[in-house]
């Protein structure tokens, strides 16, 4: 990748960040709509549970409990199911972590979800080499200069399943070069699973994070 300087750094249009900041406020500035479980109503398999999804979310068994883990522990069949899959994709998945999380950024700004972007800029800094400079690429996609070719094939894929339900040939082509078989596969699970997360989040308007930002983390 190409070394960028000060000047050369991508800069997002004002519009964009304009409906990035009111999409922040719809999400965060209003109630949420499913409150969160006390934790003196846990059960000892919700324990576990939660234990899990932080192993999975790389967050200190000791550390601060994500309020949507609580909402999530309202239905604890489907988060069970949910924390099953999130322990493959991220705990032992075949795709690259950094892969991963271009993907999985590129969902989060095309959906808008203040939480799932947030969490992952702060993943994919402590977890990969992606850079604030990436990130801010990441927003326009697979179109923005500088991707290598393997990069874009990622971005693009995330782009085609979302608006057409399927990755095309020429991205395809592009992916069998670098991923194997088991990698093809995993990927537009990890894509849906995401777009789901993303469409849950947004819907119960789940609040952020301590020190987190929303859509202007970078």
């Amino acid at each position: 990748m190409p070394n960028e300087t000060a000047a050369s750094k991508p800069v997002t249009h004002p519009d964009i960040l304009a409906r990035a900041a009111a999409r922040d406020a719809n999400v965060q500035g209003q109630p949420r709509r499913v409150e969160p479980l006390a934790e003196d109503a846990w059960t000892p398999e919700m324990q576990v549970i939660n234990t899990d999804m932080k192993t999975a979310a790389g967050i200190p068994q000791n550390g601060y409990m994500p309020e949507f883990f609580a909402i999530m522990l309202r239905h604890p069949k489907l988060f069970r199911a949910h924390s099953d899959l999130a322990m493959v994709l991220m705990g032992g998945g075949t795709l690259p972590v950094r892969d991963r999380e271009l993907a999985v950024l590129r969902i989060g700004w095309i959906c808008q979800a203040p939480y799932e972007w947030n969490a992952h800029v702060d993943m994919a800094k402590r977890m990969t080499n992606i850079t604030p400079e990436e990130i801010e690429r990441i927003i326009t996609g697979s179109s923005a200069p500088g991707w290598s070719a393997h990069d874009t094939a990622i971005l693009r894929a995330v782009e085609e399943m979302i608006s057409d339900a399927m990755i095309t040939d020429e991205t395809w082509a592009t992916l069998v070069k670098t991923w194997n078989e088991p990698q093809l596969l995993e990927f537009p699970i990890l894509v849906g699973q995401y777009l789901g997360v993303a469409f849950l989040q947004n819907s119960i308007r789940a609040r952020l994070m301590p020190g987190h930002i929303g859509l202007a983390a970078r």
